[in-house]
């Protein structure tokens, strides 16, 4: 498709129809059986070294390694392709079964390379940096040293084998379950709104700029959510209950303590994260102020918050979108641009929305002998024009760290949305650069605020949600829907204060968050990520196009080191605490550049309504 074509859209380019991605690749001609069973033989020869780990030469771990390296994209690429097809429609039986039997093999798999784990974890210190200063290892030796971080909440071979030959019908299984609740549910709307709709395009509704539209959008949407209420705290509940156990059992001194872990980053360095994110409520909360006024309402309420304050609300086209996005992308760097290009004309995403597809976006790595996918679920907002940028900087960071190969390609959670953001802000400097009308450009404005209050506050208003119930739950025992709600209240009210008056219903909202049953305290590190990519934006600005081989360098090094580490390759010092303020001072200028834009429009005060 071409990505210069501005023509009127038809209905196909605006529902994005016919941009379905193509997976066959990832099977590479074979069948799941036959890569299985392939994985199935070199599992088998790992397992030989079952109690010789200590007695290994540099040389024959890095034979070793280099099985593992294998092993791991041939459950990569199976993993992933049933995976990206249940997210096609995760109500189809025969995929959620395809998957079942995949992620069995797997789990039997790990159960048997335990002690590999284990084994290395227990060397000394001395002899392990003696083996990995083998140049031969250096394409896992982060990985390696990764490993032995977790040397104090590993516990025996058996148990550790129980553990995962249970996961595939534990937590597993509570989040298939969830992500089909959560898939199933119908938003009855009015005929002329679109009648009953998928979740997604519900919740779009909240962005309308007619109240009564965003009002009604909102009962609809709490409606929806209500018949499978229960089960979804049921599952909550259950997953809390898991976490505790397994946390208990490995002697995390918290909840948040084997996420940070995971994430590289220390629990003194979150908190301050955190701390510093809640003590400046101030900026959402002024946000909302000038929103109010802009809307010409006294006070907004939830469903208000997301309410476009754009004069124009016309759709958008697919053709259109991806030509802003990719000219975005290659004003910086050409070489992002042809990268990102191949998403859209390679068959690398799926994008419309239809019944039974996963909510939401994602960027799936595969595997590094491949390449990445992005599924959207495109309604033609302009809103889905930044997050299909944000999803092509997920694709493009994956793609040039592909070179580090199956064990470094992925960075931790606290650096993966660094291209991400990187990829948001630049489309919304390119498309803010050519816009001369005032009102234009506070729309732009107001959307980018938008974005960063979401992904910095909002998200760590929901962390404090998460530290909330996951403390009740060891404190109090089972919670109730009714003290989910309140948990969820106190944790936005704490956000938005007396800004923005939370509805009845609203206090459901937090039942179709997967985040919180998949990925438990991962919603923090949209904030750090956040921060990080507007420091390293602020880097770009100051140096121009010099920055630009420090910042490829960026995506290219993947996982290969540790964040702080990776933060000096753009200059950023992730270990100063004035690092977060320092981000947060670019959002409060963000604020500034918005108020007094809408001041030039004459947006202020709105018309009543």
């Amino acid at each position: 498709m071409s990505d210069t074509d501005q023509t009127t859209p038809d209905e196909t380019d605006l529902r994005a129809a016919d941009v379905a991605w193509d997976l066959s690749g990832l099977l590479d001609g074979a069948t799941i059986e036959q890569l299985l069973e392939r994985s199935d033989q070199l599992a088998a020869e790992l397992a030989n070294l079952r109690g010789l780990v200590a007695e290994l030469s540099s040389e024959a771990l890095a034979e070793a390694m280099e099985r593992s390296a294998e092993l791991a994209d041939l459950q990569g690429r199976v993993g992933n392709y049933v995976m990206l097809r249940l997210s096609e429609n995760v109500t189809d039986p025969e995929r959620g079964a395809e998957m079942m039997v995949v992620q069995e093999r797997s789990t039997a798999t790990a159960e048997q390379l335990v002690f590999f784990e284990l084994e290395w974890a227990a060397l000394d210190d001395a002899h392990v940096e003696q083996l990995l200063a083998d140049p031969r290892l250096d394409f896992c030796a982060h990985h390696l040293r990764s490993i032995r971080r977790y040397r104090d909440h590993l516990l025996g071979e058996p148990e550790e084998r129980v553990l995962t030959a249970f996961h595939p019908s534990g937590t597993a299984a509570w989040v298939r379950l969830f992500d089909e609740q959560t898939s199933s549910i119908a938003v009855d709307l009015p005929e002329d709104l679109g009648g009953t709709v998928a979740l997604e395009q519900g919740l779009t509704l909240l962005q309308h700029p007619d109240r009564e539209v965003r009002a009604t959008a909102a009962a609809a949407v709490t409606a929806g959510l209500e018949p499978g209420l229960r089960t979804r705290a049921y599952i909550f509940n259950t997953l809390l209950l898991d976490k505790s156990t397994d946390d208990r059992l490995r002697h995390y001194p918290s909840w948040i303590s084997s996420r940070n872990l995971a994430n590289e980053a220390s629990d003194d360095s979150v908190e301050a994260l955190v701390e510093a994110v809640v003590a400046r409520y101030d900026i959402p909360q002024r946000w909302y102020r000038l929103k109010a006024a802009v809307l010409g309402l006294e006070r907004l309420a939830d469903y208000d918050r997301m309410a476009s304050v754009a004069s124009d609300e016309s759709s958008i086209g697919w053709n259109e979108a991806t030509a802003i996005v990719l000219d975005a992308y290659g004003r910086f760097s050409p070489e992002l641009a042809d990268i990102a290009r191949r998403f859209v004309d390679e068959g690398w995403i799926d994008a419309p929305v239809r019944p039974g597809k996963r909510p939401g976006a994602f960027c799936a790595y595969t595997v590094p002998s491949h390449h990445p996918y992005v599924l959207l679920n495109w309604t033609s907002s302009n809103r889905d024009v930044l997050t299909l940028a944000h999803e092509l900087g997920h694709g493009v960071h994956a793609y040039l760290s592909r070179e580090q190969g199956v064990f470094h390609q992925s960075t931790p959670l606290t650096l993966a949305e660094t291209a991400s953001v990187f990829g948001e802000t630049m489309t919304n400097s390119a498309l803010l650069e050519r816009l001369d009308d005032p009102d234009q450009r506070f729309a732009l404005l107001a959307s980018s605020l938008e974005d960063s209050i979401a992904t910095v506050f909002r998200q760590v208003a929901m962390n404090r949600f998460e530290d909330a119930v996951h403390r009740s739950r060891r404190d109090d025992g089972e919670l109730s829907v009714e003290r989910f709600g309140d948990l969820w209240g106190e944790s936005q009210r704490g956000m938005l204060g007396d800004t923005v008056e939370l509805t009845d219903g609203y206090l459901t909202w937090w039942s179709y968050i997967p985040h919180f049953i998949a990925t438990p305290g991962y919603v923090y590190a949209y904030a750090y990520g956040q921060l990080l990519a507007l420091s390293v934006y602020a880097r770009y600005r100051q140096q121009g196009a010099g920055f630009v081989p420090a910042y490829l360098e960026l995506l290219r090094s993947g996982g290969s080191a540790d964040p702080e580490t990776l933060g000096r390759i753009v200059d950023c010092d992730l270990a100063d605490p004035g690092f977060w303020s320092a981000g947060l001072e670019l959002i409060d200028a963000q604020l500034g550049a918005a108020e007094d834009a809408a001041e030039a429009a004459g947006r202020l005060p709105g018309p009543s309504r």
